[in-house]
């Protein structure tokens, strides 16, 4: 079950960035889990990870490794996330990259692992080995489509983006794929994300560029309010097009919204994949005193259990949006300048329900895939949007089975 039709791009290859896929049987048999990336020398990468605490093995070992060396392999398996494992943990994740690199002809530090799947189990390290030949005797610069079914987990469908930019420094070409449906919130969430373009662009540009854009798109979707461990988003600027870029170039600013947009649209994908959604709800607050306020009172709304199940349910129930926007926290709120909206449908003015609306208007909105829940302030000039699902019955069943 997802929102929308979700049909994989034709994407455009990037010149220096090359992806391979195999079945590994890291879980479950005849199922493509194991996916290789290879990048270019010379490349710049960029990284924004989970701020959970308990980061897994893989989270921590490409941290370390970006730190001491230009990555030129990312490791993906999907099936077992190697997090909470302990040393041991560490263990498997290094001796993931170590034969990676040594297949390939690389140091070990220029290997970076991204793990996803059931937390708190060993990462079945032989069967992982054993697939890498396979992975790196598909490498091409074709394989989006591949690796995107590849890096799925309890997603319903493949996600990925592609954009060709006409800058004044030349043509250049971004694509990029991304898995996640359930343990999703801000800080990043239970998600990956890969994005490649063959600009040439420095990395700290390259990075200040991805923590920007991450935070307006992947930090700004939630499916259930959970952090995962194993969150990573990665930017890679080959060069490959010959056409190099600064913050100060001409084109830098229509490169980096187009970056942006390939986040945008990666992380709507999540949302509209989320684990039993129906619905595909974008929550709005306007006329905020700061981002934060309209932030904190958006997530408000998002993570109630109450809207979110009344929207699955299609109940244009108004109060329970009123009540999580009282319970926000914001200081000297005053109610009779609020105003909240379903679509163009004003549910609230004046303290209380607003005279001219319906229950019709308000059962007509709620009844279609795609909602705008907009809440006006009126304290300042601050606005802020964050995108969410509803709460169905196959969400509880989903993860109630999601071991066996």
């Amino acid at each position: 079950m997802a929102v929308g039709p979700g049909t994989l791009p034709e994407f455009e290859t990037i010149r220096g960035f090359r992806l391979g896929t195999a079945q590994a049987g890291i879980k479950y048999p005849d199922r493509t889990d194991l996916v290789v990336m290879e990048i270019a020398k010379g490349s710049s990468v960029a990284g924004v990870f989970t701020r959970n605490a308990f980061c897994a093995a893989p989270v921590t070992l490409s941290k370390e490794h970006l730190e001491v060396c230009a990555p030129r392999y990312l490791l993906v398996n999907t099936g077992n996330a190697n997090a909470g494992t302990g040393a041991q943990g560490l263990k498997d994740a290094q001796a993931s990259c170590r034969a990676l690199a040594e297949l390939q002809g690389v140091e070990p530090e220029a290997v970076l692992p991204f793990s996803t799947g059931v937390i708190g189990e060993p990462l079945p390290v032989q069967p992982l080995i054993a697939g890498l030949p396979e992975a790196c005797g598909a490498l091409s610069e074709a394989g989006w489509a591949e690796a995107a079914a590849g890096i799925m987990t309890t997603d319903t469908r493949p996600k990925g983006a592609t954009r060709r930019v006409a800058l004044p420094e030349g043509e250049v070409r971004i694509s990029g794929i991304s898995k996640g449906a359930g343990m999703i919130k801000p800080n990043m969430a239970t998600m990956l994300a890969f994005i490649a373009t063959d600009a040439k662009v420095s990395q700290p540009a390259l990075q200040a560029l991805l923590s920007t854009a991450a935070d307006r798109s992947f930090n700004r979707v939630t499916v259930d309010g959970d952090t995962s461990t194993n969150d990573a988003c990665m930017l890679v600027a080959t060069g490959g097009a010959d056409v190099a870029l600064k913050p100060q170039s001409e084109g830098w600013h229509a490169f980096a919204e187009a970056v942006e947009a390939v986040l945008m649209e990666l992380a709507h994908a999540i949302v509209r994949d989320g684990e039993g959604a129906t619905k595909f709800v974008t929550i709005e607050v306007d006329e905020a005193a700061s981002s934060r306020e309209a932030l904190d009172t958006a997530y408000t709304i998002a993570h109630s259990p109450l809207v979110k199940t009344a929207l699955f349910a299609s109940d244009p129930n108004w109060g329970r949006i009123l009540a999580a926007v009282g319970r926000a926290e914001i200081p000297g709120l005053d109610l009779e300048a609020l105003r909240i909206y379903l679509d163009d449908v004003c549910i609230v003015e004046n303290g209380g329900r607003a005279p001219a609306y319906t229950e019709e208007q308000g059962q007509r909105v709620m009844s279609q895939e795609e909602i705008l829940i907009r809440v006006v302030l009126a304290r300042g000039s601050a606005c802020e949007r964050v995108w969410t699902t509803d709460l169905s019955k196959d969400y509880v069943s989903i993860n109630a089975d999601y071991r066996s």
